[in-house]
């Protein structure tokens, strides 16, 4: 699928980090791009720098989903990309302690749900809505081509640390309804692919201390650096335009294995 000014995008979680970076690698090739993100403020700027249309969407939400797309087709037309980046990384011990009495302490499973709801049910809710979209476009191709789906994992999905049950657990998700989904929409001619990020240079890492981030991209065997939301960026577009990728599942993260803690 060739990326240009024929198509459109939408992009979840386009309003910062790795959606940003990719929203604005979509409109450089010419792709109409549609922001999903709660953010409105940065969302609006995004749009406005790639010239594409912000859509104010809870992914938690049916209804909003639905309109957000309603609002995008009725801009920018029938998507053919997908790109799915609106996501949450909460941190809690499945039994920690109270602060103030040092008691054992259950995981609070709002925490635990609300990490489900918007990295998992969400990106599946996203996907199902934008692909029963994508089939009703002719195809692009004598294969029956009609759009293509890329989905953010992490590798905490593979390699989960101390902390991260939740996180692991959602993306755990992602990582392993890739491959079904794909073979759900062989038919309909869509591709769904999935990438499993490392530890990435994002809004929520900046608000680290720089030792922190230095530690962290010191534990990356090579290049010893964070990663970078462009070349996530990169990875999609590439996931998107290669025809015979479909399915798979890519770890990009510099050949780190995350350890316990």
């Amino acid at each position: 699928m060739k990326l240009d000014s024929t198509l459109a995008a939408v992009v979840t979680g386009g309003a910062s980090g790795l959606g940003a970076a990719t929203a604005r690698a979509l409109a450089a090739r010419g792709v109409k791009v549609s922001i999903f993100d709660l953010n409105t403020e940065a969302g609006e700027a995004v749009a406005a720098e790639v010239g594409g249309v912000f859509c104010a969407v809870n992914v938690t939400d049916e209804e909003s989903v639905v309109a957000g797309f309603a609002r995008a087709r009725a801009e920018n037309g029938q998507e053919r990309v997908l790109v799915n980046c609106a996501g949450i990384a909460p941190a809690a011990k499945t039994v920690g302690k109270n602060r103030e009495t040092g008691e054992p302490r259950a995981h609070d499973m709002a925490l635990f749900e609300k990490a489900i709801a918007i990295n998992l049910v969400g990106t599946f809710r996203c996907i199902s809505k934008s692909a029963a979209g994508m089939a009703t476009l002719a195809p692009l191709d004598e294969a029956g081509s009609r759009g293509a789906i890329v989905n953010t994992a992490s590798v905490a999905a593979q390699d989960g640390q101390i902390g991260q049950a939740a996180y692991a657990a959602s993306k755990g998700g992602v990582l392993a309804m890739t491959l079904p989904v794909a073979r759900d929409l062989m038919s309909e001619g869509i591709r769904v692919n999935t990438i499993l990020p490392g530890i990435f240079e994002t809004p929520m890492m900046a608000g680290m201390p720089q030792g922190v981030q230095d530690a962290l991209a010191a534990m990356v065997p090579f290049p010893k650096r964070l990663g970078k939301a462009e070349e996530y960026a990169k990875l999609a577009l590439f996931l998107l335009e290669h025809d015979y990728m479909n399915g798979e599942s890519v770890r990009l993260d510099g050949a780190i294995r995350l350890g316990p803690k």
